[in-house]
């Protein structure tokens, strides 16, 4: 039985669920990938500038563990040219299944790849960037927020990101940047990704490579000591920033990163130079504190070091319950009537019940309703005061989680699920002031309680018509509560 999370891309992937451990340098080698693999979800080994005798190995250690479906990520920007071409060749000839690409990729890469029979995933900062790695025959689009950690290429927010990308490209997108936990995978799902890409919380692995006092440091830190900076570039085209905790470094304790002098505060049978992109590995000894702590966004929500597969698992049942339907039924419920005799009975308009194409269409509409209320509600709460900010989160992680029923749903009935965000986005967020907006959310969710009360009496199948009652029931909740908060706020000259 397939996860309640399945998508598309989980089959290019070969993995149950569409969570992905992040193709981390020097920190994601075969044991992380493999534990990660062996969870249910799909890893890509780290591999920037590493010599090909270490890719071989590391992707011979995940077979003799029975992983064949990995992938392998590679940066053509910051590697020798001689260093790529050996690295390519020795993925091919291994057959490696997937490769991850990122930061100035050679299109010609691409397609030679691809044309080894390799799936091909290619990170990205902006639309401009998707279009041209779709046009170049990628396989999937990973959509990189400025809140990741590490390297980071774009200066948009994830929120903004994911749903350009996957409204005007035909591929598969993967969401990345600041992602921790089940909510973060519902919301990119709901913002139209098929997956997400998670990076942070599993540094703070006991299987990952990275050196115990990174993985310290990130339990440690909240999600407001994290900082973008270009100081930690040797190794990286000049003016690449990254996003790493606060240190000596970014606080100018160290001196210019850009002098001339190179100074080695580390070594792992090479020199680790200060200001250069190396982040502590457990094969390393040196001054820790003035290297490059990668850190995105969430790590505020990164409260201790776990098993990988214990992460993974908690991630995907987090995010499955929030996909539920709300009622009291159990995430172990049956699965719907097959969609062979839902189709045939469904078709027939039998005493007036909808047909599988209404429903369909009327899935859709609901599923770009909420998407944009997924995404208005998602903006609000960073833009909302203190006061309102838990009533809108609850209200947002609703939103998410409809269109991951209403996306199961659609599915379900062998139908394809709209990628678009309804209009209501658009003019929801023309709006300024919070109050007015808040209103015009709440005449948002009457819509769509009127749409569910219209359907309701026309779906014939039990389970299918518990989970949309149960969302009928959601939406009159939050519009009381926003109701409520507005009365309270307007008595408390609060908007």
């Amino acid at each position: 039985m397939k996860s309640p999370l399945y998508r598309p891309v989980c089959d290019l992937l070969g993995c149950a669920c569409p969570i992905v451990a992040a193709g981390m340098g020097g920190v994601a080698r075969s044991e992380l990938v493999a534990a990660v693999s062996a969870a249910g979800a799909f890893g890509f080994l780290g591999m920037v500038r590493e010599p090909v005798a270490r890719i071989r190995s590391e992707v011979e250690a995940l077979r003799r563990r029975g992983i064949e479906r990995f992938g392998v990520n590679l940066i053509p920007a910051a590697t020798d040219r001689e260093l790529l071409e050996a690295q390519v060749s020795a993925c091919i000839e291994l057959n490696v299944p997937v490769i991850g690409l990122f930061w100035d990729i050679p299109f010609a890469l691409v397609r030679r790849l691809r044309d080894a029979g390799i799936i091909v995933a290619c990170q990205v900062g902006t639309l401009a960037e998707a279009r041209s790695v779709e046009h170049a025959g990628a396989h999937i689009i990973i959509a990189q927020g400025v809140e990741a950690g590490g390297h980071v290429r774009s200066e948009c927010r994830l929120d903004e990101l994911v749903p350009d990308i996957a409204d005007q490209t035909t591929l598969p997108v993967l969401a990345a940047g600041g992602l921790v936990d089940g909510t973060d995978l519902v919301t990119v799902l709901a913002l139209g990704a098929q997956g997400a890409v998670f990076g942070t919380t599993l540094i703070a692995t006991e299987e990952s490579f990275a050196h115990e006092h990174h993985k310290q440091r990130l339990v440690a830190a909240a999600s407001e000591d994290t900082v973008l900076t270009d100081a930690f570039h040797i190794n990286w085209p000049r003016g690449a920033k990254v996003r790493v905790l606060a240190n000596s470094v970014t606080r100018g304790e160290r001196g210019d990163p850009f002098g001339k002098m190179r100074i080695a505060i580390g070594d792992e049978g090479r020199p680790i130079y200060l200001f250069s992109t190396d982040s502590p590995l457990r094969s390393m000894t040196g001054d820790f504190e003035a290297m490059a702590l990668y850190a995105g966004a969430g790590v505020g929500r990164v409260n201790e070091v776990q098993p990988a597969a214990a992460k993974i698992h908690a991630i995907a049942t987090q995010a499955a319950s929030l996909c539920a339907s709300g009622s009291a039924q159990s995430l172990e419920r049956p699965e719907f009537a097959s969609p062979a005799c839902l189709a045939h009975e469904m078709d027939d308009g039998y005493m007036g019940y909808a047909t599988r194409d209404e429903l369909l269409s009327a899935f859709n509409e609901l599923l770009e309703a909420e998407r944009a209320g997924a995404r208005v509600t998602l903006k609000m709460t960073q833009e909302a005061p203190q006061a309102l900010k838990s009533t809108i989160v609850g209200v947002q992680r609703d939103e998410a989680r409809w269109c991951g029923v209403l996306t199961k749903s659609i599915q379900e009935l062998q139908g394809a699920p709209s990628r678009k965000t309804g209009a209501f986005y658009e003019k929801a967020m023309a709006i300024c002031d919070v109050a007015e907006r808040l209103a015009f959310l709440n005449r948002g969710q009457g819509c769509v309680v009127r749409k569910l009360e219209r359907l309701l009496p026309r779906v014939r199948d039990d389970a299918l018509h518990a989970d949309l009652a149960a969302m009928l029931k959601s939406h009159r909740d939050n519009i009381e509560l926003v109701t409520s908060y507005s009365k309270g706020g307007a008595n408390r000259g609060t908007p």
